[in-house]
């Protein structure tokens, strides 16, 4: 045996030790190869990318990677916290919080309803969407409100039963521009 063939069996003989010991996931649905995949919608859902969702429970683990075997690096404690989903492989999905902070849940652990976190201290909520309607309420920063509907400046909230309009800007869990009906 040559120095050539020896170098390319271990070389082969790593590789394969390597994949041997990585976690089997199965792979997102196959592209038929017709149609190139669009790089906005997710692969496994074929919802748009990135999109919002929040934290179904009281408690999420947050992974490195999507697989039970890789690490825990957060754990959200928050229920309804709004996350964005950034990518997704089988049952798993990427999300980061308000900060950008993240990495791979299960998707069980989100649910479709939106939330949104509020992002300035003392944030005026109206009775309207307009910025001279009257003030209802008030909410302090980093309060957790249910999202009702938005329009391309305003969204309506329900933050511990109170409802009321708020400028977008003053929110995180909804793009701008987006509406809501």
């Amino acid at each position: 045996m040559n120095r050539k063939q020896f170098l390319a069996g271990m070389a082969g003989a790593l590789l394969a030790t390597r994949a041997g010991a990585q976690e089997e996931l199965p792979m997102a649905p196959a592209n038929d190869g017709k149609t190139p995949r669009d790089p906005n919608k997710g692969p496994v859902t074929n919802l748009p990318l990135p999109r919002y969702v929040s934290l179904k429970g009281r408690e999420g683990n947050v992974r490195r990677g999507p697989g039970m075997t890789h690490r825990i690096d957060w754990v959200f404690t928050t229920a309804g916290m709004p996350l964005r989903i950034t990518a997704e492989y089988d049952r798993w999905r990427r999300v980061e919080d308000y900060q950008g902070m993240g990495g791979w849940m299960q998707f069980n652990l989100l649910s479709g309803s939106r939330s949104v976190l509020v992002t300035q201290d003392m944030a005026e909520f109206r009775d309207s969407p307009d910025a001279q309607a009257r003030v209802s309420f008030q909410a302090e920063l980093g309060v957790i409100a249910k999202l009702l509907e938005c329009n391309a400046d305003w969204c309506r909230v329900n933050a511990s039963g109170e409802k009321g309009w708020i400028l977008k800007s003053a929110l995180w869990g909804v793009d701008p521009g987006e509406v809501i009906d």
